[in-house]
C-alpha cells in the first residue's frame, strides 16, 4: 500500500528535497543538488517561478519509508505563451517499484485535471529554463552541472504509465585535444568578417554583472523563443540564475555579440562543478561547501556550454561558430580537456550542423515524455 503525502512544512519540504540523495546514495555517478538552491527554488515564499505559477509537492510512502516524490506544475506563463492548456510534472523520483510510481504520476496528473489543463509533459524542474529531461542514454557518467540524472528503470515506468516521447534533447561532447587547428582558423577568419560588418564580440564586464544580466534576458528570450516547449524567462528567474551563478562565473568563457552598441548574440560557459559537488553530502554547503568550491575551481577540467544563441536576424552570419571557437581557444588556454555543449533540441538543425562542423559529438540524450491528462 503506497500513501502519498502532500508537502506543506519545511520539515516536509526538506526530505522531499533529500529523497535523491538517500535514493542514490550507492551510485557513483550521482551528484547531489545544492540544498540552498533548491530550496530557493521550491520554497513558494522565495521562489521567483511560483511568483507566476503554481506547484504542488508530493511524498510516497511505502511501509514507512519513502519511496518517491513528484511535483506538479502548472506553469501559468507557458499557457499565456503558447495559448494551450498544457502541464507538467517535475522533480520525479522514485524506487524501481510501479505501484509507487503510478501512485505519484497520477496524484500529479489528477491535480493538473483539476486545474482544467488537458496534457502533461516532462520531466520539467520546473520548465525548460530550469533543469530538464530524462536521462536516456549514458548512465555511464556523472551529470554536467545543471543537467539531470536519473537510473534506466524510469523509462519504462513513463512508458508503462502511458508517457510517449515528446522530443529529444542532445548533448554534444567536445575533447579540446581533437579540435584542429583549421577549426580554430575558420572562426578567426568569420570573427574577420563580423568585424567587417560592424559586429564585435566582447567578454562579460564582471563590474557590471547586474547590468550585463539585464542586456542579456532580452536576447536570450528571443533567440530561444522557436524552440519546442520554450517560455520566456522573468527578470525575477534570470536575476536568480545569475545570482546562483556568479561566484563560479568564468569572465573569460562568457561572450557577447554586439553591433552598433546593441547586445545580438549571447554565449555562457560555466565550469563543470559537479566535478566537486559530486562529493559533497547530501549538497550542503556547511561548514566547508563554499570553500572546496571556491578553492577547486581551479582543478575543474570540464565545462558546460550552457547558452549560446544569436537574434534571428544574424544567425546565418557565423556568429554561433565563433563563440564556439572562442570556447576552445580559452579552453586550451585554461587546460580544460573537455566541453559538453548542452542541450540542443533534436529539430534544431542549425545549431547541430555548427557543432558538427567543428567535430562535436553527441554522447548522452534526455527526453521529455508527454501524454494526454485523463
Amino acid at each position: 500500500m503506497v500513501e502519498i503525502i502532500e508537502v506543506k512544512s519545511k520539515k516536509q519540504l526538506t526530505q522531499f528535497i533529500d529523497f535523491p540523495h538517500e535514493l542514490y546514495k550507492n551510485d557513483p555517478n550521482y551528484v547531489p543538488m545544492l540544498y540552498m538552491e533548491q530550496e530557493a527554488l521550491l520554497n513558494k515564499a522565495k521562489s521567483p517561478f511560483l511568483k507566476h505559477s503554481e506547484a504542488v509537492y508530493y511524498l510516497a510512502v511505502k511501509e514507512g519509508k519513502f519511496v518517491g516524490r513528484i511535483a506538479a506544475i502548472k506553469n501559468n506563463n507557458h499557457i499565456r505563451f503558447t495559448g494551450k492548456q498544457e502541464g507538467f510534472f517535475g522533480f520525479f523520483d522514485v524506487i524501481n517499484d510501479y505501484e509507487a510510481a503510478n501512485a505519484l504520476l497520477s496524484k500529479a496528473e489528477a491535480w493538473l485535471k483539476t486545474k482544467g489543463l488537458n496534457k502533461i509533459f516532462g520531466p520539467a524542474n520546473f520548465s525548460t529554463n530550469e533543469t530538464v529531461g530524462l536521462l536516456i542514454e549514458n548512465y555511464e557518467e556523472p551529470p554536467f552541472i545543471m543537467n539531470t540524472y536519473n537510473a534506466p528503470y524510469y523509462i519504462d515506468i513513463l512508458e508503462k504509465y502511458g508517457f510517449k516521447k515528446s522530443t529529444d534533447l542532445l548533448c554534444y561532447e567536445l575533447i579540446t585535444a581533437e579540435m584542429q587547428d583549421e577549426i580554430i582558423e575558420l572562426g578567426e577568419r568569420l570573427e574577420g568578417r563580423l568585424a567587417e560588418k560592424g559586429i564585435t564580440i566582447r567578454k562579460i564586464n564582471m563590474k557590471n554583472y547586474a547590468e550585463e544580466i539585464n542586456n542579456f534576458l532580452p536576447v536570450y528570450n528571443e533567440s530561444w523563443i522557436e524552440n519546442t516547449g520554450f517560455v520566456p524567462m522573468t527578470d525575477d528567474e534570470v536575476r536568480q540564475i545569475g545570482k546562483d551563478l556568479k561566484p563560479i562565473v568564468d569572465p573569460d568563457f562568457v561572450y557577447f555579440a554586439i553591433k552598433d552598441g546593441k547586445m545580438i548574440g549571447v554565449s555562457l560557459t560555466v565550469p563543470n562543478i559537479n566535478e566537486i559537488q559530486i562529493n559533497m553530502k547530501r549538497g550542503r554547503l556547511l561548514p566547508f561547501g563554499w570553500w572546496k568550491i571556491l578553492f577547486g575551481l581551479k582543478s575543474i577540467k570540464s565545462v558546460r556550454v550552457l547558452a549560446l544563441g544569436t537574434l534571428k536576424e544574424y544567425r546565418r552570419l557565423g556568429i554561433d561558430v565563433c563563440f564556439y571557437v572562442r570556447n576552445i581557444k580559452t579552453a586550451r588556454a585554461k587546460g580544460i580537456v573537455r566541453a559538453e555543449a548542452s542541450w540542443i533540441l533534436e529539430n534544431n538543425t542549425m545549431m547541430n550542423r555548427s557543432l558538427e562542423h567543428i567535430n562535436g559529438k553527441v554522447y548522452r540524450k534526455y527526453r521529455i515524455y508527454e501524454k494526454p491528462v485523463s
